[in-house]
């Protein structure tokens, strides 16, 4: 089910971080960044970072002193974050990889994740891994989605995409919300040794900014748009335009209010 995130590539980033980013990114990184900051800590850990939304704000919320190290497994994804911070602000940017971190064991006191968990091709290997690099009082701060019904936006792009393609409809769009039952990620978190686990499901309303620049990230800001291109026979744009028409007429009524909703763990060690 999971697919690499080494696969948001070219132009994905920028559409990512203006489209997706204002969208359904914001807020929860506004969330996760309070949490996370109020969580004791010298050295801290981002992974799967992205366009360092979530990162901005952490370096904004974590006392000056605080060492921030910045990792993605997408070199262009790291260089948009990148370009967020100025020199002096005593944050680092590494690719790497969540299942295989460069790090030594012990290295940091925190490590924090933005839905990114459901990216990762064996779950429990990298909470093990998380583990590793943890300080033996260390947290781990993640959130995941909750299935595609709980976040409309999503359901609506599946199902527009899946309609050029009824043979051989993408499948983006099943992944990011595949990981929605908190049990069983306190299964797994529990397999990989993770026995101090708090979570809290997040329900919000967003009102929809750019909508136009909204529906195209949702085609642009992800991998999906080069599963419409190797497919062929379908331009993007009429994609774009079914998607923009979809959530206007779903959500017109609400002053194009929509909701969203996701599971936030905290995860303790000692």
């Amino acid at each position: 089910m999971a697919q690499s995130s080494a696969n948001f590539v070219g132009d994905i980033p920028a559409h990512y971080d203006e489209g997706l980013g204002p969208n359904i990114f914001v807020d929860y990184a506004d969330r996760i960044a309070d949490t996370s900051a109020a969580i004791p800590a010298g050295t801290v850990l981002e992974i799967a970072a992205g366009t360092g939304i979530v990162s901005r704000r952490l370096r904004d919320r974590l006392a000056r002193g605080t060492a921030l190290v910045v990792t993605d497994l997408n070199a262009p994804m790291v260089e948009v974050a990148r370009s967020k911070f100025a020199e002096g602000e005593n944050v680092r940017f590494e690719v790497a990889n969540a299942m295989e971190l460069p790090f030594g064991d012990g290295a940091f006191d925190l490590a924090v994740c933005q839905f990114g968990v459901m990216f990762f091709p064996d779950k429990v290997a990298s909470f093990r891994e998380v583990s590793r690099v943890l300080s033996p009082h260390g947290s781990y701060v993640f959130n995941v989605w909750s299935k595609n019904g709980l976040n409309p936006f999503s359901q609506i792009a599946h199902s527009v995409i899946a309609g050029f393609f009824p043979e051989d409809p993408p499948v983006f769009y099943k992944v990011p919300f595949h990981y929605d039952d908190p049990d069983r990620v306190r299964h797994d978190l529990m397999e990989a040794g993770w026995h101090r686990v708090s979570h809290e499901t997040i329900k919000l309303e967003k009102q929809i900014v750019d909508l136009d620049r909204f529906a195209r990230a949702l085609v642009y800001g992800n991998p999906v748009s080069e599963e419409i291109q190797s497919r062929g026979g379908v331009d993007p744009e009429a994609v774009v335009t079914k998607i923009r028409d979809e959530l206007e007429a779903a959500f017109q009524q609400s002053d194009m209010v929509m909701p969203l909703e996701a599971t936030t763990f905290v995860c303790r060690k000692g």
